[in-house]
């Protein structure tokens, strides 16, 4: 059976997003293992300077960095990434699958993105949107294209 890991920064405070996260793992337990790891997130002023950005990204990058495997394949979300639409989404996991790569790993910054290490670790950096969404709602949306992934590649009826 196939390993996913969401390596995620920041705890999801608000209970609905946690319970919808808490719904796609469950429903995807029937095609992989699901694991969720958080890093601590740094606490972030407005208006701070890009040199001190860039620390906070570095801090995270190096607790984002030691939550992945050495084996993992790394899916990193980048605005500057990849787009795909679902149904590549499915064959890009069913080829890493019979390719022989068992774990994959996402990666979901901060507020303020991915460092250059991690964006460097990343073999693949998918892009959702070129809209902003929240970190921790992207955890919802992550979750939900897996599972519809695993339903693709399965050819099970889904909901377009």
């Amino acid at each position: 059976m196939e390993r996913i890991t969401i390596v995620c920064v920041g705890k999801i405070k608000e209970k609905y997003l946690r319970d919808a996260i808490a719904e796609y793992a469950k429903r995807l337990g029937r095609y992989c293992r699901l694991e969720i790891r958080e890093c601590a997130d740094e606490p972030n002023r407005e208006g701070a300077s890009e040199r001190g950005d860039e620390m906070i990204r570095n801090t995270e990058g190096e607790r984002i960095l030691a939550a992945i495997p050495p084996e993992a394949y790394v899916i990193a979300l980048d605005l500057r990434g990849k787009m795909l639409d679902s149904v590549d989404f499915a064959k890009k996991i069913g080829r890493l699958a019979s390719s022989g790569r068992s774990h994959i790993v996402f990666v979901i910054g901060g507020s303020l993105g991915l460092s250059g290490k991690v964006l460097s670790r990343a073999d693949f950096r998918l892009c959702f949107s070129l809209m902003t969404f929240p970190h921790q709602l992207m955890r919802v949306i992550l979750s939900e294209q897996i599972y519809r992934a695993f339903r693709i590649l399965r050819n099970e009826p889904y909901h377009k």
